[in-house]
């Protein structure tokens, strides 16, 4: 479906009260046109309706004239330049932003991505979130690590208390 129509949609069921459906419209025209920001403004107004600051805050994060608390919240959501990274879902080099304010939020993200992964990183190779911060694979790891302990413990107490009897 072209563009004008699934925003004339959006407008309708944003009319209707339909709320929920207008987001997931939009979300789906922002990931099919990720550097379009006057769609991902639009986004941020429906999770504005929604009261969910740190989503708005995400799709207006390279606007000049985004509220500081949204912003806040979303950077309070994704505390790590890996997390933010992705959570921006930009596609290509920052020169197909349109305007030199979120030119310059897209490339200092990416430099603090890089800077924290220790190699330079770009918008078409953005690093998982486990990659980035190292917490999640290091958690993992410790938890089965630990599951594996317990496990062996238990069978082996099976064991001995089955011996003695």
């Amino acid at each position: 479906m072209p563009l004008r129509d699934t925003l004339a949609r959006v407008d309708a069921d944003l009319a209707a009260g339909r709320i929920p459906v207008a987001r997931q419209r939009l979300r789906g025209l922002v990931s099919s046109f990720p550097n379009d920001l006057a769609l991902r403004r639009r986004l941020a107004e429906v999770y504005r309706l929604y009261g969910e600051p740190a989503e708005a805050g995400r799709w207006m994060y390279l606007e000049q004239d985004r509220a500081t608390d949204e912003t806040t919240a979303f950077e309070r959501r994704y505390p790590t330049a890996p997390q933010r990274m992705r959570a921006l879902a930009w596609r290509g080099p920052e020169s197909l932003a349109p305007f030199s304010v979120a030119r310059e939020q897209l490339v200092a993200v990416r430099e603090d991505c890089s800077h924290v992964m220790g190699r330079a990183v770009s918008w078409e190779s953005v690093p998982s979130v486990e990659e980035g911060d190292g917490r999640g694979s290091a958690v993992a790891g410790f938890l089965a690590g630990a599951g594996c302990l317990v496990a062996f413990l238990a069978t082996w107490v099976n064991g001995l208390v089955a011996l003695l009897d």
